[in-house]
C-alpha cells in the first residue's frame, strides 16, 4: 500500500514538473524548457526550506511552551514519542475557524499548529485523534510532497495566466505561427486546471493515509471520526454566516494553502470533486470504520 502511495504520488508530483516544462518550450523553445525545469527544482526546494516560516507568517501563528497551552503540548508530546518523533514546535492560530495542520522541512524542524477554533470544539479524545493525524503527516513527509506539489501548481496557475498574453502578443508582434498560437493558448489554459487537479489529487490520497495513521496512533478511531463530523458540521455554519454576510470574518489562510489542513474550510457544497483537496468526510467516516474493524475497537459511527 505505501509502495503504490508512493509511486503514485511520484507520478503526479512528475507530471506537474512536466506541465512545467511543456510551458517553457511554448515560451522558447528547448532552451525554455530547461529553464522551466530548474524553476520547478528551485521553487519547490524555497517552499520545502522555507514552509514554516512563512506558514507562521502568513497564519500569523504563535509558536507557544508546555506553560502556554499545556493540554495541546502534552497531546502533541505524547503523540510524537508514541510515532518515534523528535517533539515538534506547537503552535496556535487566534482564529474561531476550527482547524489544524502540520508543516516543516523534515521531522526535526516541524510545527503542529492549531486553532483557538478547534481547541474550543472538541474534547481530549478528538484532539488526540487529530494530532495523531498530523503527525502522520510528518511521518509520511506528506508536508514534503504537498509543499511542492502546492508551489509547483501555484507557479503553474501564475505562469499560465502571462503565457496567454506572451503568446497574444507574439502572435500579433513577433513570428509565433497560427497553429503555435492555439497550442500556447490551449496550454495556458488546461495547464493550471490539470496543476491544481493533480494537486488536489495527492492531497486527498495523503489524507486516507493520515486518516488512518492518527486512528492507530491515538487509538481511537471513532474520537478521530467525530472530530471530522464536527469541524465538518462547524465550517459549513461558518461558511454559511459568510455567504450571508453575518460574518465580516475573511477565511483563515487563502486557497493555495487549503491542502494543509485536516479538513478544508475553503470548500463549499458545489466545489467539483476533482478540485477538492480533501476526500469527501463520509468516505473518510467509511475509511475509519474499516480501521477500527481492523483494530478491534468499537466504532459507533
Amino acid at each position: 500500500m505505501k509502495i503504490w502511495l508512493f509511486l503514485r504520488t511520484t507520478f503526479m508530483v512528475a507530471l506537474l514538473i512536466g506541465l512545467l516544462m511543456a510551458v517553457g518550450y511554448l515560451l522558447g523553445g528547448a532552451r525554455w524548457m530547461t529553464i522551466m525545469f530548474w524553476f520547478a527544482v528551485i521553487v519547490s526546494f524555497l517552499a520545502f526550506w522555507y514552509s514554516d516560516k512563512l506558514v507562521i507568517k502568513m497564519m500569523k501563528a504563535k509558536v507557544v511552551s508546555r506553560e502556554e497551552a499545556p493540554e495541546i503540548y502534552d497531546i502533541v508530546e505524547k503523540l510524537s514519542k508514541k510515532a518515534g518523533l523528535p517533539m515538534p514546535r506547537v503552535a496556535i492560530i487566534d482564529d474561531p475557524t476550527p482547524n489544524a495542520f502540520a508543516t516543516g522541512r523534515n521531522a526535526k524542524h516541524a510545527l503542529v499548529t492549531v486553532t483557538t477554533g478547534i481547541l474550543e470544539l472538541l474534547d481530549r479524545d478528538e484532539l488526540e485523534g487529530v494530532i495523531g493525524h498530523e503527525l502522520t503527516h510528518v511521518r509520511n513527509h506528506d508536508i514534503l510532497v504537498g509543499t511542492i506539489a502546492g508551489a509547483l501548481a501555484g507557479a503553474l496557475v501564475y505562469i499560465g495566466y502571462f503565457l496567454k498574453w506572451i503568446a497574444l502578443f507574439k502572435a500579433i508582434f513577433g513570428d509565433l505561427g497560427i497553429e503555435r498560437f492555439i497550442g500556447a493558448l490551449l496550454i495556458a489554459i488546461t495547464a493550471p486546471i490539470a496543476a491544481v487537479i493533480i494537486r488536489s489529487a495527492i492531497s486527498r490520497q495523503r489524507e486516507f493515509a493520515a486518516d488512518e495513521g492518527g486512528a492507530r496512533l491515538s487509538g481511537k478511531p471513532a474520537a478521530l471520526a467525530s472530530a471530522l463530523l464536527k469541524l465538518d458540521e462547524a465550517i459549513k455554519k461558518l461558511q454559511e454566516e459568510q455567504k450571508a454576510k453575518k460574518s465580516k470574518r475573511k477565511p483563515l489562510g487563502n486557497p493555495g494553502l487549503a491542502h494543509l489542513f485536516i479538513v478544508n474550510h475553503f470548500e463549499g457544497d458545489r466545489v467539483s470533486r476533482l478540485f477538492a483537496t480533501h476526500p469527501p468526510t463520509e468516505q473518510r467516516i467509511a475509511h475509519l470504520r474499516e480501521v477500527a474493524k481492523d483494530m478491534g475497537v468499537e466504532f459507533p459511527y
